[in-house]
Formats: C-alpha cells, structure tokens, sequence
C-alpha cells in the first residue's frame, strides 16, 4: 500500500514538474531580462571582484544602434576607479565585456559606439520563433517565481453618499492592476473597504425612525439616499434634541441591538444597490468588506499596543507615537469610541495575518498618503510586518479636475454624480458613432456594442493612461477623440486590423495552421520593427508589477498600433489584381504579424477592463 502511495505521489511530482515546465516553456520570454542575464554574466567573467556592477539595459531608440543597449560600461569606470584607483577608458571596459559574452540564442552580434555603449542586435530566428510561439500558444503571462496571495483594497465608497468622480479613479485603477495581478498568476483578493460603520449612522438611523417608524416591517421607500442623508445631516446640525438622539443610537448599533442592526442592514442595502449599478456598468467585481467587518478585532488592537507599551495617554484619549511620522494615531477616543486609525490598524493585521498576503495595495488618493505611511509604519514597529518581505503599498492618485482645471464640479458646484456622468458618456459615444454614419453600416446589436465598449473604454483609458500620481482633466471631447493616444482610436485601430483577415477570406483555423507551418519572414524594415515591438509586452508587464504604474500599458498600447500603421502601410498583406480588384496573393506570414498584433492588443485592453468590439 505505501509502495503505492509512494509511486502515486512521485507521479504526481514529476507531472506537477513537468506542467510548470511545459507553462514555463508557454510562457512569454522578457527578451530585456534576458538580455540582462548574459550581460550579468559577462560582467561577471570580465570583472570578477567588482561588488553588485551596475546592470543597465534598454530597448535602443534608433535602428542604428541595434535592438537592446547596454549602458553598464561608464559606472564600472567610475567603480574601479573607486575601489581599485585604476583608470580605464569605458569603451575598453564595453569591449573586455562584449568578448566575455556567453554563447546565446538571442544576439546576433553585438557593436561598441560612442563613449562605451553596447549595442545589441537580436536575432531574426530567435524573433520569428518567439512570434509563432505566441501565436501557437496564445499571449501568456511571463514566467513568475512563485504564486503571491495579493490584496487589493479599492474603491471603497461611503454608505448613504453618493460616488464621485475620485471613487471612480480608484476603481478604475484598482480593477487594472488586480486584472494584472490575476492574468501573471497571483491569488488575487479583490476588497472593497466600504465606510460601513461610524458615527453618522446614528443621525440616519434617528431619521429613519422618524420618517418611517413602520421600518422594521415594511421596506421604507428610501429613493434618493442622498437627500436623505442631506436631511438627516441638516436636522443633526439644527436640532438639538435629534442630535442627542443619533449619539445614542451610535451607542445602540455599536452595542449589536437586533433592531438597530437591522435599521444600519436597511440603509447599507439602498447603497449597495446603487453602487452596484456603477460595478456593473464598468464590470467590475469586488468582494465586499466594509470598516464593520472589523469592529470586533478593535478592542484586541489597542490590548495589543498597549501591551507592548506604545500607548500614551492624552486627554483621555489613547495614542500611538510611530517613530519619524508627525502625527500620532488615536487608537481610542475619550468616549471609549474608536477611530478610523483603529479600524486601518485593524484591517492590516487581519491582512497580513488572516489573508497571509505577500503583497497589500492600497488603491486611495494622495491626501490619505500620510495617513497610510504611519498606519503600515505602525504596522511595522509593532513587528507585524517586514517590508523586505512582505510588499504592503499605498497606490496613490491624483484629483480629477474640468476642463478649468479646478476641482471637477457641475454647473451649481456641485460634486458630480457618477452615475449621470457615465448616462453621458454612453450619449456622446452614441453621437459619435452617428456622426461617423457607423449606424448605416452596424446592426442595432452591433451599434449598441459599440456604443458601450466606446464610452466605458474612453472614461477606463483615459484615467488609465496618465500618470496616477498627477492629477488629470476630465474631458469627454478629449477621451472621445479617435486621433491620438486615446481609447477610440485604439479600439478603431483594433477593429481594423482584426478585420485585414476577415476581408481576405481567412478564417481562425487557417490562422492557425499558418501558425504552426508559416515562418514569420522579418525581412522588411517595419515587420523587424513591428515583431520586436510585439515581443516587448512582457516587460512592459514586468515594468508595472514593479512600480505599479499602468500608464505604461498605455503607452506601448499606442506604440504598437502606431508602429502596425507604419507596417500596414510599407508591407502588402493582401496583394489585389489592379484589373478585377480580387484578391491575386496573400502574404500569410505578413497576416499573422497582423495576428499577433491583434492578441497583444486584446490582452492589452483585457488588463486595462476595456472590451473592444469585432465591428466599430
């Protein structure tokens, strides 16, 4: 029987082995990674004292200079010079390395230019089998390590608000980067933090017994929450007698009384509903995990700091000195309360703790940055986490502003309701389309399609594609505009090249077959520029893992369809009779350029959360 057992799980083993293999072998190669593992090795051979040589390797900006750049040579000169007093030239430094390059599979030769650059020239098979492996295989995520548990705390609305426009930049970004976590393999923890729980449910509770007292048997017809909450808040400002009233419901609900609790279910129920019309506009799931989640874990917070002697006392209230952070956290309020510096505290142990996460994002504006730096360096001090292991991040983002470059406000100044900015931007997209004469040639099914991949994959990208630390102007004519970086003319360029096979009569199997039979000929200049162009997604996606920035995504995005216009321009895919206008050759490894530029770009969009359209 063990013998069995035995035999059963080494089977096992060697067949789990050989799936990471053959994903492994699937996987997408990071051509500058792996460039940068060879010169890591000449560096090595060449000058085998140097301590941690700098590394330094990019994409070359000119077809002159190659393919890849190595730039390592110049601060080796400076490190000898320091460690050793010898002075040698870089470009004597670039050729000792350039000889001690080990035998590959990926360079062609390589040249010296200049003070000391290395210039790299990849080769055209490695290349062309890269592009048919993608092809054959589909766009996969490059290799990772190991499987990270990683957590995403975003959006994170308030109950009994409304969402606005900076709500809506945390869930856009958040979705992103978890679309990203989720496509490289990561065990992915999608939260949404809500404000659930607090003070200002006792003003709303109180309104609600007055309006309707009937509340506990018949669902009160709250329709507009907003101006519910606006009247429970004037009342709670104005009345001195109601305001008593709301703190001792606070006191109640905290307190778990079964008919206040249902009172706080009933209002976050209206909410819910609400916000989830925006979720499913945009397709974006969440698991909902509110500030109550983490009320009964409070109490233990602050036994736990006051145990290790971090608490100070300060006019009755209970706070905590975080070394080389100016603000001191308040863990308990004089009323015996606690704060949201608690529930945050609270909410990270049972991250790390509980969910076991390798990696936490915090996906919220910039004016919570200070905040959050002392919450994880709390965190820290009191050893539940060590950032050298252990990747806890707050994923800032800038404000939204008009187009007057002010805070983004409707006319009345108002905050601006989403769910009417984004009724609008399905109108305007639907302008658009007709403008362009698209419902003459689109079934209705069609037009809607597009209609709704336009409006959402514009308000998506244009977030998305600037810098999230900078604040950014909302414009619909901006987003709207098929010229330029901007999701309409990225999703028009789609649809075109994905319609270059369709005109030609070449279906999803004779792709396919050509895939697996065709070489991926490189021969002209743009089809050189447009394979290495395609390949270079995985450290595109390498990039942003690291520092968390999708506008990246963004601009490679515009990159290749701009450097495919180029292709499609110069190169022939489908060569017509000039008499009859039928179709005389097509050039099918050209075709499957067209191809893989067309996966690249889906799982683009994928990551991104824009859904582009067959037919625009």
């Amino acid at each position: 029987m063990e013998a069995h057992v035995a035999q059963y799980s080494s089977r096992l083993l060697q067949q789990s082995l050989q799936e990471e293999r053959n994903k492994s072998r699937k996987s997408m190669i990071n051509i500058n990674s792996r460039i940068q593992e060879i010169f890591r090795d000449a560096i090595k051979a060449a000058y085998p004292d140097l301590e941690n040589p700098p590394l330094a390797v990019t994409p070359s900006q000119q077809p002159k200079f190659g393919d890849y750049q190595c730039n390592s040579a110049m601060s080796i000169t400076k490190m000898l010079l320091k460690t050793s007093e010898q002075k040698v030239s870089p470009r004597e430094i670039a050729d000792h390395i350039s000889r001690n390059i080990p035998d590959n599979e990926y360079t062609e030769k390589v040249e010296i230019a200049g003070p000391g650059f290395i210039n790299v020239h990849l080769r055209k098979d490695f290349v062309s089998k890269q592009l048919s492996s993608l092809l054959v295989n589909g766009v996969q995520p490059p290799a990772i390590e190991n499987r990270k548990k990683v957590v995403v705390d975003f959006s994170s609305p308030n109950i009994a608000k409304e969402m606005h426009v900076g709500h809506l930049r945390s869930t856009i970004i958040g979705d992103s980067m978890c679309r990203l976590f989720e496509f490289v393999g990561y065990d992915v923890l999608r939260l949404n933090h809500l404000g659930d729980w607090g003070t200002q449910f006792g003003m709303l509770i109180a309104h609600l017994q007055d309006k309707f007292p009937d509340f506990l048997t018949v669902s009160p017809p709250i329709g507009d929450l907003q101006a519910f909450y606006k009247e429970s808040k004037r009342r709670f400002d104005t009345e001195e007698e109601f305001k008593k009233r709301a703190y001792q419901c606070v006191v109640l609900l905290q307190s778990k009384n079964p008919d206040f609790i249902k009172a706080w279910k009933l209002i976050c129920d209206v909410s819910r509903k609400e916000f989830q019309k925006i979720y499913d506009c945009l397709d974006i799931k969440l698991i909902e995990r509110g500030e109550s989640y983490y009320q009964d874990m409070m109490k233990d917070i602050v036994q736990e700091f006051e145990d290790r002697g971090f608490v100070q006392m300060d006019e009755g209230r209970k706070i905590v000195f975080v070394p080389g952070c100016s603000v001191p956290l308040t863990i308990m309020k004089s009323d015996g309360g606690f704060t949201y510096d608690t529930s945050d505290l609270a909410a990270l142990k049972q991250r790390l703790f509980e969910e076991k996460a390798d990696i936490i994002v915090y996906v919220v504006d910039s004016g919570q940055s200070v905040h959050l730096q002392t919450i994880y360096a709390a965190g820290q001090m009191i050893g539940w986490y060590d950032p050298a292991v252990t990747r806890v991040v707050h994923a800032a983002f800038g404000v939204v502003l008009g187009e007057d470059k002010k805070k983004f406000k409707t006319r009345s100044g108002d905050t601006v309701r989403l769910i009417e900015l984004l009724e609008e931007g399905l109108k305007r997209s639907m302008d658009k389309l007709k403008d362009k004469e698209r419902d003459k040639v689109l079934t209705e099914e069609e037009l809607k399609a597009a209609q709704i991949s336009v409006a959402f994959g514009c308000i998506k990208y244009a977030d998305l594609s600037h810098n999230r630390m900078n604040d950014y102007i909302f414009s619909f004519d901006k987003m709207l505009d098929d010229r330029g970086n901007t999701a309409a003319y990225l999703l028009y360029a789609f649809t075109r090249i994905r319609s270059i096979a369709r005109l030609a009569n070449i279906d999803e199997e004779m792709l396919q077959k050509a895939a697996r039979e065709t070489k991926i000929l490189l021969d002209h200049e743009k089809e050189w520029k447009l394979g290495k162009c395609i390949l270079r997604f995985p450290e595109i996606l390498q990039k942003i893992l690291d520092d968390l920035l999708l506008h990246t995504l963004c601009d490679y995005l515009y990159e290749l369809a701009t450097t495919f216009t180029e292709f499609y321009d110069n190169c022939y895919c489908v060569e017509k009779d000039r008499q009859t206008g039928m179709i005389a050759k097509v050039n099918m490894w050209r075709m499957l350029l067209c191809e893989a530029t067309a996966a690249v770009m889906a799982k683009g969009f994928d990551i991104l959360g824009i859904k582009p359209v067959q037919k625009m």
